[in-house]
């Protein structure tokens, strides 16, 4: 369990500092605004889900995107798909609403208490009220319990600013990210002795409802909520006023019991201990965030998942599902970390959505094959804006690699017939039809592109293969073969293969790895697209020898000198990744660190910008999102296990001065859960559990290869690797012999 507990003397007083609770369906933050507790409440699924103007792939398509750059008339482009994204107000995730309570006769609060081990937020006054509230872990309820009360306490509902008012003066006052700009009626509120109905009507016939109902005796209030969502008035759901009535029956505390006993599981699946109190309390921070935002059946985490802005604004970049990075640094941490079950609802996403991503590959690239928008709508439709990563040609690719990842830690070979392989296969296919063949003999692709790099101009576009292109097609192929030969399709594998040795070396410089053959990396900049081979791609390994070795260490040293003045949180996070790739725990510790304590808010919450004013980067602003707070508990994960190629390293990344640290249940590929302890410097011992059988290499973590297990099991060596032959579901322990 958690050791952790963050706590406050005060409520956040903004709504990106509250207390943030969720189940990935249903999320609350707890704050305090102009006087009042306010649980400012989101639903996953609340989306103005009108198409994006101007999509027309019919006409518009990859070719005449094309065409448009060549002619340098690319202006045309940027006014038809990069300019709708920025300048319209949907498609949006949207807020749900509000409710508060006026606590002016309860005085001074004396402390605001998140209890991460079961995900309860206690806030307790001066005065001896106390409040306890939660949302539960896997139903659609929230709960809240006021006892010690002075006075009656009655909560309200506040509604987000919808409607078009009338206005006095010059000029239309309804501009940029306002929420009017949607064009709503106002939402009705009903109001009976005991209960709240908020209903909000949105586009086309969507409707959502907030209902909250309570009890009240002299000094207790005890209330539950929930949030409910339909299409259209013609869609069968459960009414949030239906459920609550439900729950409300059986009470808070047999609810309570449930949501704990999930919290409990959830910290049961893996553990870790690092002597830096700074990195450890961050990780628990992250984990837990993790354990709100993803599940499986819920949607996958958007870039601010269930706490959407309540700001009375447009969530930042609405709040959309961009896979430029963010949903694919988001579940890093879900591998290493044993969480495959909440990885899962983003694979059942993709694979859902699958039709829909085949159709936009279709009319927009004109190739078979899968590729994926880069920026998309609840339901998977593209949604433009800088179409270099929004409509760029590997998407699909890197999503691949979750497909990968989730067959080599779970080893389910189900998934990997079904699922796993026909998604790289699918997006070699779209590869395949769509490059070209270059001047130079070599493959390369009609334009290529570098997410982020240049920006949106003319020039993100790229007449040579970027690395960031490259990578994600060397490692389609090369995977595609992988598994086609695990399942035995020897002809299919020969064709990647033979598709792969088509392509060129990667773009290299005295500096390391570049961005093009023509553009070196030498300005800073916040997504390291360039160096994909490196991390999280693991073409590119110190496991190969000195010459990729080399080519990884010129390559950080130059990130390093080139500064990290144009960076955001989450290129403090992947540097804390590159650098364990890399073996370095000083690196590695020191980049998550700069993270921890300068990109993220009091709770928890990473927001881009620079907070701390010691100039670690020129973005100083505070757009919250989660990609970076995720992509930090991977990296320290990282520094304590690695088996991205094949041998399982433990403790790989760490700093010299950890004598103390150890991990319990981390997961490595092969489907092994892995337990190790150091105490004083010296490795005391491993244990392993084997889910699925099958070989395990160990790179030797004693120093000598006099070892005892205490039950038996096959193993060899071959050099300093433990080769150990296990049976499904075998537990091994390991130690050095006395």
């Amino acid at each position: 369990m958690p050791k952790y507990e963050p706590t406050f003397k005060e409520l956040a007083k903004t709504w990106d500092e509250a207390i943030p609770l969720g189940n990935a369906t249903l999320g609350a933050l707890i704050w305090q605004k102009d006087g009042k507790l306010r649980f400012s409440l989101d639903r996953a699924d609340l989306w103005d889900l009108r198409p994006m103007e101007n999509l027309n792939f019919e006409e518009f398509d990859f070719d005449w995107v094309k065409k448009e750059w060549e002619n340098n008339t690319y202006k045309n482009v940027q006014d038809k798909y990069d300019a709708p994204y920025d300048n319209l107000p949907a498609p949006s995730k949207i807020p749900g609403a509000a409710i508060e309570f006026d606590i002016s006769s309860l005085g001074e609060v004396a402390s605001v208490k998140l209890m991460l081990k079961n995900a309860i937020c206690e806030v307790r006054w001066k005065n001896g009220a106390v409040l306890k509230t939660f949302v539960h872990a896997t139903e659609p309820i929230g709960w809240y319990r006021f006892e010690n009360l002075p006075t009656l306490l009655r909560p309200t509902i506040s509604p987000p600013t919808y409607a078009l008012k009338e206005t006095t003066g010059k000029g239309d006052p309804v501009t940029g990210q306002d929420l009017r700009r949607l064009g709503y009626g106002q939402g009705k509120i009903e109001e009976t002795e005991n209960s709240i109905s908020y209903d909000q009507s949105g586009w086309s016939g969507f409707e959502y409802q907030l209902h909250t109902q309570w009890r009240q005796t002299e000094n207790v209030l005890e209330g539950s909520w929930s949030m409910s969502s339909r299409k259209s008035k013609n869609e069968r759901h459960l009414s949030a006023e239906k459920i609550v009535n439900v729950s409300f029956s059986d009470g808070m505390l047999a609810s309570m019991k449930s949501h704990r006993s999930w919290w409990e599981s959830f910290w049961g699946k893996s553990n870790i201990s690092v002597p830096d109190t700074i990195l450890q309390n961050q990780w628990y921070m992250e984990m837990y965030k993790l354990g709100s935002a993803a599940r499986q059946g819920a949607p996958p985490i958007s870039l601010q998942s269930v706490w959407t802005a309540d700001n009375g604004k447009l969530p930042p970049w609405k709040g959309d599902f961009h896979h430029d990075l963010n949903t694919q640094l988001s579940y890093w941490p879900t591998y290493s970390g044993n969480h495959l079950d909440l990885e899962q609802g983003f694979l059942d996403w993709l694979i859902k959505y699958k039709p829909s991503f085949k159709k936009y590959t279709k009319e927009f690239y004109g190739t078979n094959g899968l590729n994926v928008p880069g920026v998309t709508t609840l339901t998977g439709e593209p949604m433009g804006g800088w179409i270099q990563y929004s409509f760029g040609p590997t998407v699909g690719a890197w999503l691949g690699q979750h497909f990968y990842l989730h067959w080599r830690y779970s080893m389910d070979r189900d998934f990997l017939k079904e699922e796993a392989y026909p998604w790289i296969r699918e997006v070699a296919v779209h590869i395949d039809e769509l490059s070209v063949m270059g001047k130079d003999g070599k493959r390369k692709l009609p334009l290529s592109s570098s997410p982020e790099i240049h920006n949106n101009s003319r020039e993100a576009w790229f007449d040579e293969i970027t690395n960031f292109d490259l990578a994600l097609i060397k490692w389609t192929y090369s995977h595609a073969a992988e598994l086609a030969m695990e399942l035995g399709l020897k002809e299919e594998a020969d064709k990647w293969n033979s598709n792969l040795n088509e392509w060129p070396d990667y773009a290299v410089n005295e500096q390391g790895l570049m961005f093009s053959p023509g553009l070196p990396y030498n300005e800073s900049h916040r997504h390291f697209s360039h160096l994909m081979a490196i991390h999280p791609l693991g073409l590119i390994d110190p496991s190969h020898g000195e010459k990729d070795t080399e080519i990884i260490n010129r390559t950080i040293a130059n990130l390093d000198a080139t500064g990290s003045s144009q960076w955001v949180g989450y290129s403090f996070s992947w540097l804390g990744n590159l650098k364990a790739r890399a073996f370095d725990g000083e690196g590695a510790a020191k980049a998550l660190k700069d993270f921890a304590t300068s990109f993220v808010l009091s709770n928890g919450f990473h927001v881009n910008g620079d907070q701390s004013g010691t100039g670690k980067s020129n973005f100083t602003y505070r757009p919250f999102t989660l990609e970076g707070n995720f992509a930090f508990a991977a990296g320290l994960q990282e520094m304590l296990i690695q088996s991205h190629t094949g041998t399982v390293r433990l403790f790989p990344a760490i700093p010299s001065d950890w004598k103390n640290v150890g991990f319990s249940q981390l997961r490595a590929e092969g489907a092994f859960l892995i337990s190790a302890q150091k105490q004083e410097g010296k490795l005391k011992w491993v244990k392993i559990f084997s889910e699925k059988g099958g070989e395990l290499r160990l790179k030797n973590p004693f120093p000598n290869k006099e070892i005892s297990f205490q039950e038996r099991t096959d193993y060899t060596w071959k050099g300093d690797i433990l080769l150990i032959n296990t049976k499904p579901g075998e537990m091994a322990l390991i130690k050095e012999k006395e």
